[in-house]
């Protein structure tokens, strides 16, 4: 087997919107700088994902040097908003039943949102990623957090499982909607060279200069059948999931990762398996 390395880097400053793919990324303790800081909540503080309104794939926003935001969407007037001041308080936002608080952007990132999805929501940045969110504690050290991600600072995904799901979902029921491209599955870090599945079987990994301990499977939802270019979803890939990666009650494809270390991640840097179950 080739030696395994880092392919790609993604980052989604705003939560279930389209991001980016830069060459280099930072790596902080509760996940890649930039990524997932920002979010959107309903009237009642609950988090306002693709899961609700698919036509979030099609919105993208891109982190500026200073860390604001700018943000398009078909039919929207391209819209930069700046991280909002802690001196205009928090809101408590609902993150999958986990109380969080966050500081809210503004009434004209809510309105220009609003108009687009056709919803009352408000866009929200979370200004001390150190303090505001936990990670389960079932599966993190004293005093671990994360950002608004679904629960663990990073997600990897390897080019060679994406391959070998492709080929079930060649051979079920759908397979007018493969291949399916990487995008699906909204990974921060994705890794070339290894086996399939090979992920399933690590516990501790190195990219670069930066340690990771692989905190559990990731399981899949409704967001992965959603096409990331066109909004319209479809059955794959949790069909085939169900069929040949349930892991208990949930359909698996990737894995969490939390951070050991700090550092700078690049494309092309080697990958190491530290340890493996």
């Amino acid at each position: 087997m080739p030696t395994p390395v880092l392919r790609s880097l993604h980052i989604h400053p705003v939560k279930s919107l389209g991001g980016c793919t830069p060459a280099e990324a930072v790596v902080e303790p509760w996940g890649l700088a930039g990524d997932r800081r920002w979010m959107l909540i309903d009237t009642s503080g609950k988090a306002v994902t693709q899961r609700r309104h698919a036509r979030l794939a099609l919105a993208r926003a891109e982190r500026l040097a200073d860390g604001a935001l700018q943000l398009s969407a078909p039919g929207c007037e391209p819209l930069t908003v700046a991280i909002p001041s802690g001196s205009a308080g928090t809101v408590t936002t609902d993150v999958f039943g986990t109380k969080v608080e966050a500081v809210p952007a503004g009434p004209t990132a809510d309105a220009w949102f609003g108009g687009y999805l056709g919803d009352e929501v408000r866009l929200t940045y979370m200004d001390e990623p150190a303090h505001r969110r936990p990670i389960d504690p079932d599966y993190a050290l004293p005093g671990e957090t994360v950002s608004f991600a679904d629960g663990y600072p990073l997600l990897v995904a390897t080019t060679a499982s994406l391959d070998a799901l492709n080929s079930l979902i060649a051979q079920g029921d759908h397979p007018d909607e493969g291949p399916l491209p990487m995008e699906r599955f909204r990974p921060n870090v994705v890794v070339d060279g290894t086996e399939a599945w090979d992920e399933d079987h690590w516990t501790r990994i190195a990219i670069g200069e930066v340690s990771f301990r692989v905190a559990k499977p990731c399981g899949r939802c409704i967001v992965t059948t959603t096409d990331q270019r066109t909004a319209q979803r479809g059955k794959e890939p949790l069909r085939t999931l169900a069929r040949h990666r349930l892991f208990g009650k949930r359909m698996v494809f990737g894995q969490n990762l939390v951070p050991e270390s700090t550092g700078t991640l690049r494309t092309g840097d080697r990958v190491q398996i530290l340890e493996r179950s």
